[in-house]
Order: C-alpha cells, then structure tokens, then sequence
C-alpha cells in the first residue's frame, strides 16, 4: 500500500469520524431551533392579551406615562420576537415589489408614536425595492428604533436617500467602537441583549445591501444602506 492510499484512507476515516461527531452537535441546534419557533409563536397570545388591555386602559384613563412605559415595553417585546424570527429564517428567495417613500413612512409613523420626545424628519421620493420586504422591514426597524431608542431627549432623527444611499442619522449618544456594533451579543449600553445590530447586518447581507457607518460619542451616529442591488 503506497503512501498516497494510505493518506486517502486515513482522511477519509477524519471526515467519517468528524461527521459522526457532529450529528449530535446539528441534531441539538436543530433542537434548540424548532424550540425557539415554538416559544416565539406561544408568545403571540399573551402579547396580544396585554396590546389588547392596554388599550383598554388607556381609553378609559386617558394619557399615563406608567401606561406608556409599559406599552413601550409590549413594543420592544414585540421587535425582539421579529428580530428572533428574522434570525432564523431566511430571506434571499421571497421578493416583491414595493414603494420605499410609503414603508419609510409606516415604519417612523409606528416609532414616533413609541418615542413622542424625538423629532423625526423624512426627505425621500418615490422609489421601487425588489426584495424580501419583511426582512428590509426588520432592518428599517432596528435601524430606527436605535436610532429614537439611544438618542437625547428631543433629539433627532432624519432619514433622507439619494443616489441609491438611504441614510438614518441621529443626534444621540454614539458609538465608541463603530467596528463592534454588528457583533453578535456586542453592546455598549445596559439595555438589550446585543443581537438587534448583528441581525441587521445577517439581513443585509441576504438582501445584498451594504451597510456601513459613522459615528461620533455625544454627537450621533449615521447608518447608510447602498440599495443600488435591490432597485
């Protein structure tokens, strides 16, 4: 037997064994998976419970911060649970046709009635996408609410685009370490687990969008999307 077949065999029998050992390891991830889909659809009905008897409450008392703190708080229950599902599911495939100018307008309708202490200002025209709306949806989302979330009280936020570059830019507080933000579980406030950046770049890089930032600690940050692939 030359050395040749001996190499071949021996790599061979690596691959089977290596192959063996990682059955149990795909089978647990397939596990934990299937468990998180699980756990993200039960949460729908409490949810909608609590959505429902908050609204209940607030037309029966009328305006209240303690009301508004925890209807804030059934929202970002409500991001995270969409963060979770984009994460796990995949997009690349599933496109459409869609007016940016009237998602854009959605989107910050939705944030600015989260955030009453944050202007938010909009400069687009019209403009066809065609892509998976539901995972762009989650990357407007996360973008924005970071965005109001991290940002001074009655401070900014301004999305404009032109020449194919959507920008959203805030006046809050910066990022210290712009080259960190898209790791996942990277975070450098108390708030949040860390995954809300690091999604939105998995999201972009399905959609084929590149994403880039800059950022200043006191003075804000901006966020641009180059959406000439998806026009």
């Amino acid at each position: 037997m030359d050395f040749f077949t001996v190499v071949a065999i021996i790599a061979l029998i690596s691959l089977l064994f290596a192959l063996y050992a990682l059955s149990p390891l795909r089978k647990a991830l397939h596990l934990t998976e299937e468990f998180i889909k699980d756990i993200l659809h039960d949460y729908n009905t409490p949810l909608a419970t609590l959505r429902l008897n908050v609204s209940m409450l607030k037309n029966e008392i009328g305006d209240n911060k303690k009301i508004d703190r925890i209807e804030n708080s059934v929202q970002n229950i409500l991001n995270l649970q969409s963060n979770l599902r984009s994460y796990l599911n995949s997009h690349a495939m599933q496109k459409e046709f869609f007016d940016l100018q009237e998602l854009l307008q959605k989107r910050i309708s939705l944030i600015d009635n989260s955030y009453k202490d944050i202007n938010f200002s909009l400069e687009i025209k019209s403009v066809k996408l065609h892509t998976n709306k539901d995972a762009f949806t989650r990357i407007i989302d996360n973008l924005l609410s970071n965005a109001a979330k991290y940002n001074k009280k009655g401070g900014n936020v301004s999305v404009c685009f032109k020449n194919h570059i959507l920008e959203i830019q805030d006046t809050g507080k910066g990022i210290k370490n712009p080259r960190r933000v898209f790791e996942r579980f990277y975070k450098e406030q108390e708030r949040g687990i860390g995954i809300g950046l690091h999604i939105v770049k998995k999201l972009c890089e399905e959609l084929h969008i590149d994403i880039s930032l800059q950022s200043e600690v006191n003075k804000g940050t901006i966020f641009r999307l180059n959406l000439k692939n998806i026009i």
